[in-house]
C-alpha cells in the first residue's frame, strides 16, 4: 500500500513538473531571412503618423496607447502583451518585428492577412508598400517616448 501511495505521489509530482515546464513561455523563433531585414522606410514624421493610424486600429486594444501592454483587452489574456518601451524589445531587428507582427504567436494574432497592402511582404521582405515599414517605425517610436521621461 505504501508503494502505491509513493508511486501515485511520484506520478503527481512528475505531471505537475511537466505541466509547469510546458506552460513556460516558448521562444518566438524568427526565421533568419527576417532577422537580417532592414526597414527601407525612413522613420520620418509621415511614416510614424501612418504607422500610428494602423497601430490604433490593430494593436492598441492589447498593447495600449502607451505601448506598454496596458490595452483594454490585455487583462483578458493569459500572457501579458509585449511592452514596446523595453530595451529588449527595441533591440530586435526591423525584420524580426515585421515577422512577429505578421506571423503572430500564441495569443497574438498574425496580421499578415489583416493589414492592407502587405501582400508583397509575404516572402520575407518589407515588400513594395510603405505600410509594413510604417508600422515598425511607429512601434520603434515608443523607445523614444520613454527616453524623454
Amino acid at each position: 500500500m505504501k508503494k502505491l501511495f509513493l508511486l501515485t505521489g511520484i506520478v503527481i509530482l512528475v505531471t505537475t513538473a511537466l505541466a509547469f515546464i510546458s506552460s513556460q513561455e516558448d521562444p518566438w523563433k524568427v526565421p533568419e531571412k527576417y532577422e537580417k531585414l532592414k526597414n527601407p522606410v525612413p522613420a520620418d514624421e509621415a511614416s510614424v503618423a501612418s504607422g500610428k493610424e494602423l497601430y490604433e486600429y490593430f494593436c492598441v486594444s492589447c498593447h495600449g496607447n502607451d505601448g506598454m501592454g496596458s490595452g483594454k483587452r490585455a487583462y483578458k489574456l493569459n500572457n501579458s502583451p509585449t511592452d514596446f518601451t523595453q530595451d529588449a524589445f527595441q533591440q530586435q531587428s526591423d525584420g524580426a518585428l515585421l515577422y512577429k507582427i505578421y506571423s503572430g504567436h500564441r495569443e497574438m494574432p498574425g496580421f499578415m492577412k489583416r493589414i492592407p497592402g502587405n501582400q508583397d511582404a509575404l516572402d520575407g521582405s518589407f515588400g513594395k508598400t510603405r505600410i509594413p515599414g510604417d508600422i515598425v517605425n511607429y512601434v520603434r517610436s515608443f523607445a523614444k517616448k520613454t527616453a524623454h521621461r
